[in-house]
């Protein structure tokens, strides 16, 4: 089974990390695509997104870090995925992603989502989060790792 997890991981949490994790001892291959969003503006370039996120997944050999546009579900499609990787948080986030797994059903019923439920730990960590912790001088050690903080820091400075 090939997975795509596609999302906008600006930046990677420890949330985002748990759910890598996890995929890649369920699937012989995970693509993390790292898609741009209309709806929020990044912090980081792609380019910078994708090279914090090989650090921190750099001992996954089964893992992929990729930069894409358009459709996920195109993307799944050029990558040869037959599933989609979608964490879910809170109520709140299974609403979002249901309408997104049914959409892309809608678009093409041979891909399926996998809904991998956050650890209770990690259920209210978010980019966001970690932005405004970094903004106001924070400590980010429970949120993010050390290189994706470092870099929080430095964009805040």
């Amino acid at each position: 089974m090939i997975a795509l997890y596609p999302g906008s991981f600006d930046p990677i949490t420890y949330g985002h990390l748990d759910i890598i994790l996890r995929a890649a001892k369920l699937c012989e291959k995970v693509i993390i695509v790292i898609m741009s969003n209309d709806e929020k503006d990044g912090t980081f370039s792609c380019e910078e997104r994708k090279k914090m996120i090989e650090q921190c997944t750099s001992t996954l050999e089964n893992v992929e870090i990729h930069i894409g546009s358009g459709l996920t579900i195109d993307y799944a499609l050029k990558v040869n995925a037959n599933v989609l990787i979608r964490g879910v948080r809170a109520v709140t986030d299974y609403e979002y992603e249901m309408q997104l797994a049914t959409t892309n059903m809608a678009l093409n019923s041979d891909i399926e989502t996998l809904f991998l439920m956050a650890k209770p730990e990690y259920s209210f960590l978010s980019s966001s989060t970690a932005k405004t912790i970094a903004k106001n001088g924070g400590d980010l050690s429970y949120f993010v790792p050390d290189n994706v903080a470092k870099e929080l820091y430095q964009k805040y400075k």
